[in-house]
């Protein structure tokens, strides 16, 4: 997943990436031969991106195209997806009224709303997105799948609009209520089904974007004042969303002075956020070429690589929990939910709660970060910031905490 600000070059390093050899290296450095039906899947989801035109290949809206023998492009349409799945729905809706001999109230109204009516569904059009890359990368045809995120204003809401979705579902139609009307009702069990299973697809597309194992992001901002002040908010924001950072890539194409004393040190302050975070993560610099980057073999001259997920979890996705020093026994013990977390403004932090959830406000970015099991029936006492870590600490809440004999 490649993301950052507009115009920060988020396509040019997506596509350069997808370009870039990659592959599994044998022992001594060999790079070792892989035989998959397809290699590389780049994916764009911005309905003005220039890549196709870029690769000079056609734009086909939803089917991948053949770049070369190693790369496909795929340009996903998120009206047309919208679209089609809405049709979808309200076909289990029509018949779900059809069969039904009792009236389903708001059903009949929501069943003849036509999809070509819909314009823009907020959150639902960038699950259907992350849908559609997820089939994509458990269909067992690519090696490798790039994400060009640019073109969607905020890439966090993108990331996290599965996990916003499936909230909304369970608070307006709670599961337990849905299981109820299909039991009461054999006719709803169709209805009930469809929505159980954009439910489990909404848990299944978080569960990836938060997956180190499977997904690796990479951050990209220009050496300019705009990439020097968002930089860090992006970092707090990855941190706080347990993304698996791999990489932040500096474009040294955007911004001017390029050669000056003033870039050197704005380089070397652009280094030291990323490096001052978590010492794991690369920082790559984007050349700036004097010619214009209007084909394939002068995005291939621009060398981006993009490293392999590793396996770390971050941010929050590696809190931990210990029971505090020194505490005592029962309701009175503490514990102690600990991550590595960048905070460019700690005045402006934020603690909330909502259920099972630990609401987290960084930079005016307020995240649902779930809490372990055993800190579900537990309040919080406080929080503290060392400038690496984050530590909220919780104590038992005396109504739900087991009593002992």
């Amino acid at each position: 997943m490649v993301i950052g600000p507009g115009g920060a070059g988020v396509s040019v390093t997506a596509t350069s990436g997808a370009l870039g050899r990659s592959g599994t290296r044998r022992p001594g450095g060999a790079r070792a031969v892989t035989t998959p039906d397809r290699d590389t899947l780049l994916v764009t989801v911005d309905r003005c991106s220039p890549t196709a035109d870029l690769l000079g290949v056609f734009r086909q809206p939803d089917e991948p195209v053949a770049v070369s023998t190693r790369l496909h492009l795929l340009s996903l349409d998120r009206l047309v997806l919208l679209e089609r799945t809405w049709s979808e729905f309200t076909t289990v809706l029509s018949e779900t009224m059809a069969r039904s001999k009792v009236a389903l109230p708001g059903v009949g109204a929501v069943s003849d709303i036509d999809a070509a009516e819909l314009s823009t569904l907020p959150g639902v059009e960038d699950f259907l997105v992350m849908r559609r890359i997820r089939d994509e990368a458990v269909s067992g045809q690519w090696r490798r799948i790039v994400v060009d995120a640019s073109g969607l204003g905020d890439p966090f809401e993108f990331l996290r609009a599965s996990s916003l979705l499936s909230q909304a579902l369970n608070r307006l139609w709670p599961r337990h209520r849905r299981l109820a009307a299909a039991a009461e009702r054999p006719v709803m069990a169709q209805l009930t089904a469809a929505v159980d299973a954009i439910d489990r697809d909404c848990v299944d597309v978080t569960e990836l974007v938060t997956d180190p194992h499977t997904v690796a992001m990479h951050v990209v901002v220009g050496a300019d004042d705009r990439g020097e002040r968002a930089l860090p908010h992006l970092l707090a924001t990855v941190d706080v969303m347990g993304l698996a950072l791999r990489s932040v890539v500096i474009n040294q194409g955007v911004g001017a002075g390029r050669d000056g004393a003033d870039h050197d040190a704005r380089m070397d302050r652009l280094r030291a956020v990323v490096r001052g975070g978590d010492p794991a993560v690369e920082v790559a610099e984007l050349p700036c070429l004097d010619l214009p980057i209007d084909r394939a073999a002068r995005l291939r001259k621009l060398g981006v690589g993009l490293p392999m997920p590793n396996g770390r979890p971050s941010g929050s996705g590696a809190a931990q929990v210990t029971e505090a020093a020194d505490t005592g026994a029962g309701t009175s013990r503490v514990y102690e939910l600990t991550w590595r977390q960048r905070l460019p403004d700690p005045d402006a932090l934020q603690l909330g709660r909502s259920g099972d959830d630990l609401l987290v406000t960084v930079g005016g970015f307020r995240h649902p970060v779930r809490l372990p099991s055993v800190l579900r029936r537990c309040v919080v006492v406080d929080a503290a910031w060392d400038g690496t870590d984050l530590t909220v600490r919780f104590m038992p809440d005396p109504a739900l905490w087991p009593q002992g004999r």
